[in-house]
């Protein structure tokens, strides 16, 4: 089916959430419902589709974001089911990028998590429509319009509840729907067809009320909506899904559906307000580009007959096929053995195999239309985030940013022969993942690796043991810091070698200041006349970039500086881009000497949940971590939520400490907020200034 769908009846969707939310469950129940698989898996057994890594079976996580695909009353659903942990939140980042719609998942018990805030903003970012799945409503502690609230007062949404759930917890079992007015009720076994029932008499008020709100939630955005509610005349069921149709796709609304994905309840209506109201290639706006060389603006339709173009999303090392390339289509057609641009280096890619995935399943395809996701094999020059299109009609579509690793660890291998096989395995993880770094100490000769997380450079440790055959050993973990300065200093640079023949020669004059809040770097060029011919004024810039890359108070990079270029001398015959270069570079150091440097560290946002009793202990134990609490709030169960502000360097085994002063009841989030000054009693002791 899925070459000859229409686009109008394609859907892009992921699915996400906090972790733990039931994303994975509600995704395998969602294929086993449209057939694709015919036995439902467990995250506890290891058996899902989409969590197909061996990491992910051992944690019950998801770790990699799995794409899929499903047929549903006619319509190819494509299906891209995200991590919920922070340290993977490059995968929710890049897949929302190429998505046309998203389904959020909350848990009806904890609520709206940081996670779920994170994921939302995201959301926000990309313009993306979604549905809400109110989720784990069978669980101790839910409650549905406790959620509700929570989603209007968190993330700031404009929620509209579709269904009221029948019972709750261990009584949840079905739901009302409002547009009907029919309830959903689903028989005790797991897995069970629902049957239709008309609305229990205990709940009529509650639906009369609901069901009205809505109807005038939705007419504040259609004018014959709002004359119909106003005379008191009756909706049909097709002008209100008409409107909730039109009001998601604008984002002004949020639909809110609810049930419990790990018995099967509430995923039909579900996959139904995934067709019904979230977005088909078709009405999302055209997207837009610049032109590589005109620098103007260009934009490309979802039509098959258009130019090719299309957004490389996500590298993956495959044991199979090499490396695969996730593409989302825009425009045009990609074909099997087709060459197309790479306008980011300007060179010819050809895609000799074209895959469409089902998690790490695949299955050959000839072309890809506008819509399609698939995994192309053959782009050896490519990476994340870039644009792919025809060679006579090139595009740069908009990239994608992702966040600084902020956790370093020294890594080298136990033998001296998986040296070279270390390299190799590293260069091939870094292509994979935006968020990982890895480098090598110019002093001691070891390999640094980065990441968002203990959580994701165990990963990476595990991967490189069980993919790439290198066992290594890593060190303790270091934080990222960064420097940056405190005032505005100015200073003289020069590289003057004059001999006999050609020598070299540049003088700089630099002015470092603080750059504000936003941080960041700014270059600003402040020179007159043609003291510095125009043509060595890049290589002034490139010499300070590389002069940032290690600060002069431990060698961390510097971030937070605008750097302005105040004068200069160059000579007619000696002075070249290298000697340019080498005078900026020296002139950044000697400034940044003076303009009162300083140490940057991490610092995250935590969000601790607690026994009430064990309060005092938890707020004490994160002062001592020089943490700031910034909130508190009653959780369900006789808890309590502490959001606080702590630095990184003061959170490794957090866990552990936790669970010693709550009896091991207590949990905790983390997820990476900003930079900030380190104390000075503290930077003194680890620089010496």
């Amino acid at each position: 089916m899925a070459a000859n769908t229409p686009l109008d009846r394609v859907r892009n969707i992921g699915i996400a959430a906090h972790i733990d939310a039931g994303k994975t469950t509600a995704t395998e129940y969602v294929l086993f419902r449209t057939g694709r698989i015919h036995r439902v898996g467990s995250v506890d057994e290891g058996t899902t589709t989409t969590d197909w890594m061996d990491q992910e079976m051992e944690r019950g996580i998801t770790i990699t974001s799995a794409a899929t695909a499903c047929e549903w009353r006619d319509h190819l659903i494509n299906i891209i089911d995200t991590p919920g942990h922070v340290d993977f939140t490059v995968e929710v980042e890049r897949s929302l990028r190429v998505l046309d719609g998203c389904v959020a998942l909350f848990c009806a018990a904890s609520g709206v998590q940081p996670q779920s805030e994170t994921v939302w903003r995201q959301a926000d970012r990309y313009h993306i429509p979604r549905i809400a799945f109110i989720n784990k409503m069978d669980r101790m502690g839910a409650h549905f319009h406790d959620v509700l609230h929570q989603m209007r007062a968190k993330l700031g949404a404009n929620v509209l509840a579709l269904q009221l759930p029948v019972g709750s917890h261990s009584n949840f079992r079905g739901m009302v729907d409002l547009i009907n007015e029919e309830a959903l009720l689903y028989p005790d076994e797991q897995g069970a067809q629902p049957v239709k029932h008309p609305v229990p008499t205990d709940m009529v008020g509650l639906v009369d009320t609901f069901r009205d709100h809505m109807v005038a939630a939705l007419a504040e955005h259609d004018e014959d909506l709002e004359m119909k509610y106003l005379e008191g005349e009756e909706p049909t069921r097709a002008e209100l899904m008409a409107v909730i149709r039109k009001t998601t796709l604008s984002c002004s609304l949020v639909p809110v559906l609810c049930g419990s994905a790990l018995r099967g309840v509430g995923v039909e209506p579900l996959m139904d307000a995934v067709v019904d109201y979230l977005p088909s290639p078709l009405d999302v706006p055209a997207v837009v580009g610049m032109h590589p060389e005109k620098h103007s603006e260009a934009t490309r339709q979802a039509d098959a007959e258009e130019p090719f173009s299309g957004l490389l999303f996500k590298v993956m090392s495959d044991p199979f096929t090499g490396r695969l390339c996730y593409v989302r289509v825009y425009s045009g057609t990609l074909k099997k053995g087709a060459a197309v641009l790479n306008p980011r280096i300007n060179k010819r890619e050809r895609c000799s195999r074209l895959l469409r995935m089902h998690a790490n399943r695949r299955e050959d395809v000839e072309q890809a239309g506008p819509g399609d996701i698939v995994a192309v094999v053959g782009l050896n020059n490519s990476t994340t985030g870039d644009t792919l299109c025809d060679q006579k009609a090139p595009i740069v579509l908009e990239s994608m940013s992702f966040p600084e690793p902020v956790i370093s660890m020294a890594i080298e291998p136990r033998t001296k022969a998986d040296e070279e096989q270390l390299i190799k395995a590293l260069q091939r993880l870094v292509d994979e993942d935006p968020t990982f770094a890895a480098k090598t100490d110019t002093e001691t000769g070891q390999q640094i690796i980065s990441g968002m997380g203990e959580l994701h450079l165990e990963i990476i440790k595990d991967r490189l043991l069980r993919e790439f055959r290198v066992d290594a050993r890593v060190g303790a973990p270091q934080v990222a810091y960064k420097e940056t300065i405190t005032t505005v200093a100015q200073a003289r640079g020069e590289c003057i070698r004059q001999t006999g023949g050609h020598g070299q020669y540049g003088v700089v004059v630099l002015r470092l200041e603080p750059a504000g809040s936003n941080g960041g770097f700014e270059f600003v060029d402040e020179t007159r006349g043609d003291a510095i011919p125009a043509e060595f004024k890049p290589a002034i810039r490139a010499g300070v970039r590389e002069a940032m890359t290690s600060g002069i108070l431990a060698g961390y990079p510097v971030d937070n500086v605008r750097v302005a270029l105040v004068e200069g001398k160059a000579h007619e015959v000696d002075s070249s881009d290298l000697a340019f270069r080498a005078a900026a570079a020296d002139a950044f150091r000697h400034a940044a000497e003076q303009a009162n440097p300083a140490l940057l560290e991490p610092v995250m946002e935590v969000e601790v949940v607690a026994p009430e009793g064990s309060m005092g202990d938890v707020t004490n134990d994160l002062a001592a971590r020089r943490g700031r609490v910034v909130h508190m709030e009653a959780g369900t169960g006789g808890s309590q939520i502490i959001r606080a502000l702590a630095p990184l360097s003061t959170l490794f085994q957090y866990s552990t400490g936790l669970r010693d002063l709550t009896q091991g009841r207590g949990t905790y989030t983390m997820q990476p907020h900003s930079y900030e000054p380190v104390p000075p009693e503290l930077q003194k002791e680890m620089t010496g200034r």
